[in-house]
Order: C-alpha cells, then structure tokens, then sequence
C-alpha cells in the first residue's frame, strides 16, 4: 500500500513539472514561452493597436512561436497612469503612453508639448529616426521604463462644443482638458485658457456635462472616440505633435536574453514604420468622416498662435529643454 502510495505522489509530482514548460504570466527563459501582456487605452481599430498586433505577428514569427503578445485594449488595465505605474512597479510588462504625463518622472520629455517646435511631420520624424529620439526613449530608464518605439500621434488641434478656435482671443477664459502635463497646462495658460487634467478614459462624459468647453488631439483619436459627437468644432491649429511611445519594465527588459531583446525591438521597429502607413491614411479617413457628420472642420491662421507663445520659448532659454530645442531645430 505504501509502495502506491509513493507511486502515486510521484506521479503527481512529475506532472506538475510537465506544465512548467510555459509560464502563464509574463516569463523567460531557455525555451520557456515568453508571454508579455501590453496594455493601453485605445479602441482596437485605432492605427497604435493595429500596429501593436502587427508587432505581435512579427514576434511570433521571428522567435518561432516562443513569444507571445498579449494585446488588452481599451483601458481594460487601467487608464493611462495606472498602467505607467504598473510598467514602473514591474506588475505589467509593456504599455503605450502619450509621452506627455511621462513628463512627470522623465522632465525632458516635456519638450514635446512645448508648441510649434517641429517645423512639418517630416521633420518630427528626422527627428524621432535620429539620435534624438534614441536619447529621448532611453531618458525613462532611471524611472524604470524604456522606450521600445515611438508611434505617430499626428498633431494636436483644439475640438470644442459651443465655438470654434480661430485666434488665441477664443480661448480666453475656457476649461480645455490637457493630458498631465506641466508643459501642456503652461502653454494652455499662454494662451490664455484654462488648463484641465482629466484622464482620457472621463473625456467624454466631461465634455458631456460640461465639466470642460474643449479638448486637443488629433483626428483619428477625436473620430475613433465619438468626442465628435459633443464636440461640433474642430481648429486645426496643429498646435503640438505629441508622439506615443511604446513603453517596457526595465526590470523585465534586463531579464531578458540578448536574443528576445533582439526579437522586440526588431519588432517594434517594424511595427513603428508600419503605423505611419496607417497613421497617415487614418487622419484623412478620419477628417472626411468628420465632415460628413456635419463636424465644422477650421483652418485658423497660426501666425498668432506662435507669436502669443513667443515668451513661453524664451523661458526655455539655458535650460535643458532649450538646449534639446535649439538640437531639434537644427535638425535638416
């Protein structure tokens, strides 16, 4: 009886050891399957999920199967700070964040909500491409996260209920929700608006009840949103070119063998130049969607827009950020 007894607690044993072969949380090692959870807030027809699930195609196919991606949209882990505290802590492997709240823990990202720096989308992307951009994903390390890849996220114009924004004069007095930015809300200040942090995920219901006149994004993430169905103008002063960033647990990147390291960024990469693609043909969908909604599209001069912000770029003189401006601009 004892005799079956051990023969029966072996068994038991052995086939527990049988389902270690694939961890079912985020793992690595020889072999292993090395699962690794994503999240963002984004709907999953928007281009930065798209690209997302791209970019788990392509890490499958090049470890052979031994890296999985699991993509969870939509906020379904949080909003957009949650999850940068999660991928801080090291709870959750990847997210996609505007680089603006990075501004908080990473100062120098700050740069890109300063207005009117990039001098067209080909330039920001001269940019981003350069050792600029390199710099700019590896600043959050210190902060526990690292940029993988930088999504497009066009260019930011104010969307507002009641009227639309032509000169910098509309936007005296009015509450215009800004990502948790201290460069966002001081330009919105600049401007002679009324700065309003508010997470994405209560946009709408802020705009809704009133809680805020007006928002600036671009025209996918205002289409996709259904924003426009409270917000009936839209100004295209372009003020802004935010880009998302891809961000990982550095703790979890410096897990990882030198080969996995190599499959995710080639990956990301690829899924970076992928997204432009659809990047650029969504904004146009997305604007003529727009208009066809009866959406009041307006193409405001942005001459005072850059001349009210004149003081704002002189107070960056001899700081960091002014010096990372003056590299900016000098890129050809």
């Amino acid at each position: 009886m004892r005799k079956v007894l051990a023969f029966s607690v072996l068994a038991v044993v052995l086939v527990g050891f049988a389902g270690c072969g694939e961890k079912g949380g985020d793992a690595a090692g020889d072999e292993e399957k090395l699962i690794l959870k994503l999240g963002h807030v984004l709907p999953n027809d928007h281009p930065v999920h798209l690209a997302m699930v791209y970019m788990g195609e392509k890490m499958k196919e090049k470890s052979g199967g031994l890296i999985e991606l699991r993509v969870f949209e939509s906020g379904q882990l949080g909003d957009e700070s949650d999850m940068l505290d999660q991928v801080q802590m090291g709870s959750l492997t990847m997210t996609k964040s505007s680089v603006a709240p990075m501004e908080q823990n990473v100062p120098i990202m700050g740069v890109f909500s300063v207005p009117y720096i990039f001098r067209d989308r080909e330039h920001f992307w001269r940019v981003l491409d350069s050792e600029i951009g390199k710099e700019m994903l590896e600043a959050g390390v210190g902060a526990g996260m690292r940029g993988v890849c930088f999504y497009d996220s066009g260019s930011r114009s104010f969307y507002t209920t009641d009227k639309p924004i032509l000169t910098p004069d509309d936007l005296a007095g009015m509450k215009i929700r800004v990502m948790k930015s201290a460069t966002a809300m001081e330009m919105m200040k600049a401007l002679g608006a009324s700065p309003t942090p508010i997470p994405f995920s209560e946009l709408y219901t802020s705009l809704s009840q009133g809680i805020v006149d007006g928002a600036e994004n671009n025209p996918p993430t205002f289409s996709s949103t259904k924003h426009f169905e409270v917000c009936k103008h839209y100004s295209l002063d372009e003020h802004t070119m935010v880009p998302d960033i891809l961000l990982m647990s550095e703790a979890k990147w410096k897990s990882l063998s030198d080969e996995q390291r190599r499959i995710i960024q080639e990956s990301a990469d690829e899924s970076s130049v992928y997204q432009r693609e659809l990047w650029a043909a969504a904004t146009e969908k997305s604007l003529d969607a727009l208009k066809a909604a009866g959406i009041e599209v307006h193409y405001p001069d942005k001459a005072p827009f850059v001349a009210k912000l004149k003081d704002l770029h002189a107070s960056y003189e001899g700081t960091p950020t002014g010096d990372l401006i003056a590299r900016i601009q000098a890129v050809e």
